[in-house]
């Protein structure tokens, strides 16, 4: 016989369900987290940097937009890529009717020019359907599948081409699986749309180096990478990378995403040494949320990059640039890291979250010692001296802990210690020592970023 108490606990289990187990065992967890404490050896070397920050993405937010002034902010961040969607329903590339189209690359090249000036090359979206070949809205199939086909085409002979731009990406599409219902059947087949563009991307000519893949999902589901993996290898479709999108505040769940992918390429053999796996779109929310005004989006993505080293490669932190407010509001929750043009553009927390972490030198350092709240990248810079960028990210808003950080393999003597918050606040510590350890303790508050110099005297 069930006891009254476990009959209890059982029907309180049936009635809150799995999704809000779930959400328990996450709060639980959180609450009962482990904090941190930070070894770095300054002498284990363990190779470059990755920098899987380095790569920038724009939305539909203002009618051909352009970087314009905020060129020289975002070529501090350093990019490596740009990427750019609604480029056939913002910049007017298409014109003319269905069977009978010409193009127009001028306000495209604007763009293009300003991801250049920036240091950036251009990773294109190839959405969404030009209105003069749609058989509806901007999300719908084309009247002829040739004129998409032949749109592709152009724009890679143009890019690629006349403009001689190397290793461009171009995605078939933006979240098709919102942006159009599309799926990989039926009548809105993506894979039809895949197919064509894929057809439009071998018959470019004159062509500098370049890569085609997608779907840019909304996240990443098995059943659209199975479907696309066998479509590609059965109709011999050129298909250079994958990518889906992101948006969760659980920092964890990015490099889950790729151990997931690369489980699932084991069942194709024909393309696991040379398919690319890209999150090019990612941030805490997909809605517009209050947390991307402020600190709280500045400690998740640089806690995010963070974890994403050395396992994710290409992430395209979304977005540059917010579009204008109906309301006329200059913050409104939208996700740019940069406040809109009327408002004057003004950098927003989490730009200078990843300005500061980009900071961090090229030689990468072990660094153990992280905890449920608190993630640290370590490196040594030209100086010889060694960096931290540490984060203390909680989805809460609640844990802040003191961080004991140990430097081993030092040389004895007379230190200093250099500290900057996100705020810009700096202080220093004077360390002597005539071990090989120097320890440290920095206090770290709920959803704030840290950057450590240790240099040692005389240097």
């Amino acid at each position: 016989m069930i006891g009254g108490v476990t009959l209890i606990t059982l029907t309180f289990i049936v009635m809150i369900g799995v999704s809000q187990l779930d959400k328990i065992r996450q709060f639980f967890s959180q609450a009962s987290g482990q904090e941190a404490n930070l070894v770095v050896d300054t002498q284990a070397v363990l190779g470059p940097m990755p920098r899987p920050w380095r790569y920038l993405a724009q939305g539909g937010e203002d009618h051909a937009w352009r970087l314009g002034g905020v060129t020289p902010q975002v070529a501090a961040l350093n990019p490596e890529y740009i990427r750019l969607d609604h480029i056939y329903d913002f910049y007017d590339i298409v014109q003319g009717t269905p069977g009978n189209i010409t193009f127009d690359f001028s306000k495209f090249d604007l763009i293009l020019n300003d991801i250049l000036a920036a240091g950036a090359k251009p990773y294109i979206a190839l959405s969404y359907m030009p209105p003069a070949i749609s058989s509806g809205d901007i999300t719908s199939p084309p009247v002829n599948w040739y004129d998409w086909q032949l749109t592709i085409q152009k724009t890679i002979e143009h890019v690629s081409g006349t403009r001689r731009i190397v290793d461009v990406y171009y995605e078939v599409w933006n979240e098709p699986d919102l942006f159009g219902g599309w799926k990989y059947y039926g009548e809105r087949n993506y894979l039809n749309l895949y197919t064509y563009a894929a057809r439009g991307a071998d018959n470019a000519r004159g062509v500098q180096r370049f890569k085609l893949g997608g779907p840019a999902i909304t996240a990443l589901y098995q059943n659209w990478f199975d479907a696309l993996a066998k479509h590609a290898i059965d109709n011999n479709l050129r298909y250079d990378f994958f990518s889906w999108h992101r948006y969760t505040t659980d920092i964890e769940q990015f490099n889950k995403d790729m151990d997931e992918v690369q489980l699932w390429i084991q069942d194709y053999p024909q393309l696991e040494p040379t398919l690319e796996f890209h999150i090019s779109e990612w941030g805490h929310d997909s809605e517009n949320n209050i947390g991307y005004d402020n600190g709280y989006s500045a400690a998740h993505t640089v806690a995010g990059a963070i974890e994403m080293v050395p396992k994710i490669q290409k992430a395209f932190v979304f977005e540059i640039q917010d579009g204008k407010d109906p309301a006329g509001q200059a913050l409104w929750g939208r996700w740019g890291l940069f406040g809109h043009n009327d408002f004057g553009a003004n950098p927003k927390p989490r730009y200078w979250g990843l300005k500061m972490l980009d900071r961090i030198a090229d030689q990468r350092l072990q660094i153990t010692g992280k905890g449920s709240w608190v993630k640290a990248l370590a490196a040594k810079n030209e100086s010889n001296n060694t960096e931290v960028i540490m984060v203390n990210y909680d989805p809460r808003g609640r844990h802040s802990e003191q961080v004991p950080v140990t430097f081993q393999n030092i040389v004895p003597g007379k230190y200093t210690v250099n500290i900057q918050n996100l705020n810009g606040r700096r202080s220093q510590q004077q360390i002597a020592t005539d071990s090989a350890i120097i320890r440290t303790e920095i206090p770290m508050a709920a959803n704030n970023m840290v950057f450590l110099e240790l240099i040692r005297a005389g240097q």
